[in-house]
């Protein structure tokens, strides 16, 4: 742990090891002897990342052990990168970045977000990103997954549930037979000890954080495993930790209501320009005469015929009011005789995407070979891998998907049907990280995102308990820094450059 005025004192977990050593310079020493002195002392060699972006963005790689129960064993190697502090008389230190995922590779973060930061935290921060294990050029994995085994989400029905039940396995079979040694490895918890690893390396006796969506998360399990190495941490678009992870699937199904009746109330209140209804329960009665109809003939698109499941499977979208009604109306069009509709909203937001153009980052200095299916496979391995609360039984989560889609009609049995994870070898390694701590960090979210709903960002919040919370009253979408400007920017800005939070939680804008 580190002390403001002086002496650091370095925690290290290592499994069930933890390793407490002291020292009186800024850099974290470890002591000899220490499993994790190879791993804190390495010399990283910086070079271009790649020719194709600017001089100043560096990459290395860092060597981290695959088993933190066995540091002396396998290793693997993460990469990261950098641009340096724009000024070294202001430097305050490293700001680690993670664009969510989980699967989303992180490398090139850095010159993504630079335009999106302000000056005076570019000058104050080296920005470093990292492709998390698994991902990207950090020791990928893959699955030889096919497109229909990468679909997340699957409506019920009694008809295709033993179809449902055959692809969950298959996809758990797939992963366990191709990366079955690396698998019980990929988890939140490891990859947090790999960014205390990172800290180290980087000389660092604390870290500031950016992180998105997933990237939440996996900030506060760092917080709750080294509260003492946790400096400046900002989380956009939070999820509730409670709730790792199939509650976070079916948690999507209550936020899914609310942003449909709000759709409706929108598109009732502009019934002369989209012909939907007049009043919100004949918008509503609308969207599910097109949808049953789906059901019995898919609706022709420009991507292909769509069943009424299909439509559901967009629910996210119903966030951006403007962009989703003109969907509708074109659906319904096609559904009557029309030309065929877009595949999808614009701005849909399922599933989760990373605002940040990284599937080839750091191919000109590392150049792993990224199997097509990456970020699935990562995502079963840390969704099935961090927690032991996935149901075994399939019956579970025919009961559930039943119970869900009669409560939340719009997409419950989506959220709750079944998953991989119930045929998972080695589910939840590790119990799941139960947040609970009083570090400070700095929740930014809109009022209206799919994904990290609010409930649920206001879970985060009930977990960090030294946290405050900034709500962007009437924000549309899953992001807030990462989507540009906002009136969450300024409060951002002034607790990156001088550690100060709001004195209390916040709503923005209107």
């Amino acid at each position: 742990m580190a002390l403001r005025g002086g002496r650091t004192i370095s925690v290290l977990t290592v499994g069930a090891v933890t390793v407490v050593t002291a020292a009186l310079t800024p850099v974290t020493a470890i002591a000899a002897g220490d499993p994790l002195q190879q791993y804190a002392q390495q010399k990283l060699r910086w070079e271009r990342c790649d020719t194709d972006r600017p001089a100043g963005f560096e990459c290395a790689k860092v060597k981290v052990p695959l088993d933190y129960s066995d540091p002396g064993g396998r290793k693997i190697d993460l990469a990261i990168s950098r641009i340096k502090a724009g000024s070294a008389k202001e430097r305050h230190g490293v700001l680690l970045m993670n664009p969510g995922g989980p699967g989303g590779p992180g490398l090139t973060m850095p010159v993504e977000m630079e335009p999106l930061l302000p000056a005076e935290v570019r000058e104050r921060f080296d920005l470093i990103g990292f492709d998390p294990r698994g991902v990207g050029q950090s020791s990928p994995i893959g699955c030889d997954l096919t497109g229909d085994e990468q679909t997340f989400q699957h409506p019920y029905t009694a008809r295709t549930f033993a179809k449902d039940v055959a692809r969950a396995r298959t996809v758990a079979d797939k992963c366990w037979a191709k990366a079955g040694d690396v698998l019980p490895h990929i988890t939140t918890r490891n990859t947090a000890r790999d960014m205390d690893v990172v800290r180290a390396a980087l000389g660092e006796r604390k870290i500031s954080y950016f992180g998105y969506s997933y990237g939440t998360y996996l900030g506060a399990v760092y917080t709750q495993m080294f509260p003492r190495h946790s400096d400046r941490f900002v989380l956009d678009s939070a999820l509730d930790p409670t709730l790792a992870w199939r509650g976070l699937f079916r948690g999507w199904s209550a936020g899914a209501e609310l942003a449909f009746t709000r759709w409706t109330e929108w598109a009732a209140a502009r019934n002369a320009t989209y012909g939907l209804g007049p009043t919100p329960a004949e918008v509503r009665k609308t969207y599910w005469e097109l949808i049953a109809r789906a059901d019995r003939t898919p609706v022709p698109t420009k991507g292909g015929a769509l069943s009424g499941g299909a439509i559901r499977s967009e629910y996210g979208a119903f966030v951006h009011v403007a962009t989703v009604t003109p969907w509708i109306v074109a659906l319904k069009a096609a559904a009557a005789g029309g030309p065929p509709a877009p595949a999808t909203p614009t701005a849909s937001a399922v599933p989760d995407s990373v605002p940040v153009r990284s599937a080839d980052a750091g191919a000109g200095a590392f150049g792993a070979d990224v199997p097509a299916d990456n970020p699935s496979a990562v995502v079963w391995a840390v969704f099935c891998g961090d927690t032991r609360s996935w149901p075994r039984n399939p019956e579970q989560y025919r009961r559930d998907a039943i119970r869900d889609r009669a409560k939340y009609p719009l997409a419950g049995d989506l959220g709750a049907n079944i998953q991989p994870c119930a045929f998972w070898k080695s589910a939840g390694s590790e119990p799941a990280t139960v947040v609970s701590n009083d570090v400070n960090a700095l929740i930014v979210q809109n009022q209206w995102d799919p994904q990290a709903t609010l409930a649920m960002a206001q879970g985060m919040r009930r977990a960090l308990h030294g946290a405050r919370m900034v709500t962007v009253a009437g924000g549309e979408g899953h992001g807030v820094v990462v989507a540009g400007p906002s009136c969450a920017d300024a409060g951002v800005t002034r607790y990156l450059t001088t550690g100060r939070l709001p004195a209390k939680d916040l709503t923005c804008g209107g």
